[in-house]
């Protein structure tokens, strides 16, 4: 890769944690995300060679078809090789897609995973639903989509790499008044939210979307007038956190205590009062949403 693509990826939000902490096994960008990455950085990307780099991957290719037809993207046709779904999705849609499901396949050595997944991609698409139906300003379904499969990505590496961390993330879930980081932070020296952000960014995930990865557990982030955190990673991390909750409230999986803790704010970022909620109770689409 030259030397202007390189220098296109995000800057590392934290350089010096990052340089610490890169040994805990932080999964590469792949090689095939990263040529489709370096086309799109360029002035005028070929949508031929886009998706020529999806097609030497089968599964990949599959895996983007069903994506642009399902009904969350709101597709009128369906759509039937890499470069229709490439054409309709476009090419922001399409590059977050493409990390979004590599990113299930980059962690073979850690079992039980299953479960991990299908709740993540029950998230991403209750919010791609909550972003088309709330209709916030500045708030597109392909965010809200791709910040539901990266929010905790960071889990799946620290289960692969401390083998203590199962036990601080059942503590974790299960506390309803501490920070959910800070009770990572009691059995290994770091959290899922900083690691993460990093795998986000070494991904070429945009900056708002790393940053929200980083904070989504912190309230004074999310209710602050005076937040140092952009808009739209508030906007994400409240939509995200209010698809859990309907998920959690609808089919009883997953369950947490972050809605204690963080829902009173996300609800007033997301200027949704106690009327509009119970409609989203009632409408929310969670049984249509499994793989």
């Amino acid at each position: 890769m030259s030397d202007t693509q390189q220098d296109s990826r995000p800057a590392p939000v934290d350089s010096l944690f990052e340089s610490a902490i890169l040994d805990i096994g932080i999964p590469p960008c792949p090689a095939v995300l990263d040529r489709f990455m370096a086309e799109m950085g360029k002035d005028e990307p070929d949508f031929q060679r886009l998706a020529g780099i999806i097609g030497t991957d089968v599964a990949l290719s599959a895996s983007l078809i069903k994506t642009a037809n399902s009904p969350y993207f709101g597709m009128r046709q369906r759509v039937r090789s890499a470069n229709e779904a490439l054409t309709v999705l476009g090419l922001k849609a399409s590059s977050h897609t493409v990390a979004g499901i590599i990113l299930r396949n980059s962690f073979p050595n850690v079992s039980n995973l299953e479960r991990f997944w299908d709740a993540s991609a029950r998230i991403a698409r209750l919010s791609a639903w909550l972003a088309q139906d709330l209709k916030l300003r500045d708030l597109h379904v392909n965010d809200a989509y791709t910040f539901g499969l990266f929010r905790d990505c960071g889990i799946p590496v620290l289960l692969g790499y401390f083998p203590e961390y199962s036990k601080a993330l059942a503590e974790a879930n299960n506390d309803s008044e501490r920070c959910f980081i800070e009770v990572e932070e009691t059995e290994i020296p770091t959290n899922h939210a900083m690691i993460g952000c990093i795998l986000a960014q070494s991904w070429w995930l945009p900056e708002e979307l790393c940053l929200g990865i980083r904070n989504h557990h912190e309230l004074a982030k999310i209710e602050s007038a005076h937040s140092d955190l952009p808009m739209l990673s508030r906007k994400l991390i409240a939509t995200s956190q209010l698809a859990e909750h309907l998920v959690q409230k609808k089919l009883g999986l997953s369950i947490t205590q972050e809605w204690t803790k963080l829902g009173v704010a996300c609800l007033q970022l997301l200027e949704v009062d106690e009327e509009r909620l119970e409609i989203l109770y009632a409408e929310a689409p969670t049984t249509e949403m499994a793989d």
